[in-house]
C-alpha cells in the first residue's frame, strides 16, 4: 500500500489528470499516461490512437481552441487497477461557441499511469432531436428519419 500512499493509485492518476486539466499544465497532463498508452473509442472506431504523443497533441489543440477549459469528475469507481469515470468537460472555444462534453473513460493504470483507456466522451448537443426523432433515426433508412 506504500504504492498507493505514494499517488501511483487509479484514483489518485484520475486525480491529477483532472488537476491538470484544470490547471492547463500540459506536461503534467501527459505524464498521467504511459509511453505506450492505447485509447480505444468503440463508437468512433478509427479515432483510436495509441502513444501519450499524441495525448500531447490532442491536449495542446484543445487548450489552444478552449483556453478556459474546465473539467470535472462527476463519478468514480475503482476495481483493482480499473478506474471508472464519468467527465464533464466545459468551456468557450476560440469562436464564442460553448465546449460541452459530457460522457465516460474507464482506465486501466499500471504504475501510477494510465496504461489504456476506452472512451466514451463525446460532445453535448443541447439542441438535438428528441427522443422519439433519435429512434427513429438509428432504425430507418437513409434519408427516411419521419
Amino acid at each position: 500500500m506504500a504504492e498507493e500512499a505514494a499517488g501511483s493509485s487509479p484514483r489518485a492518476m484520475l486525480d491529477r489528470l483532472a488537476h491538470a486539466v484544470n490547471a492547463r499544465d500540459l506536461e503534467a497532463l501527459v505524464d498521467c499516461f504511459a509511453p505506450d498508452y492505447v485509447n480505444e473509442t468503440p463508437a468512433h472506431p478509427a479515432r483510436g490512437f495509441s502513444g501519450r504523443e499524441q495525448v500531447r497533441a490532442n491536449w495542446a489543440r484543445i487548450f489552444e481552441g478552449v483556453p478556459d477549459v474546465r473539467a470535472a469528475v462527476l463519478r468514480v469507481a475503482v476495481d483493482g487497477d480499473l478506474v471508472w469515470s464519468e467527465w464533464e468537460m466545459s468551456g468557450t472555444r476560440r469562436d464564442g461557441g460553448a465546449y460541452v462534453m459530457a460522457g465516460v473513460i474507464l482506465f486501466h493504470v499500471a504504475a501510477g499511469r494510465a496504461s489504456s483507456a476506452r472512451f466514451y466522451l463525446e460532445p453535448v448537443h443541447v439542441d438535438d432531436l428528441d427522443v422519439d426523432a433519435a429512434v427513429r433515426g438509428q432504425v430507418a433508412g437513409a434519408g427516411d428519419a419521419r
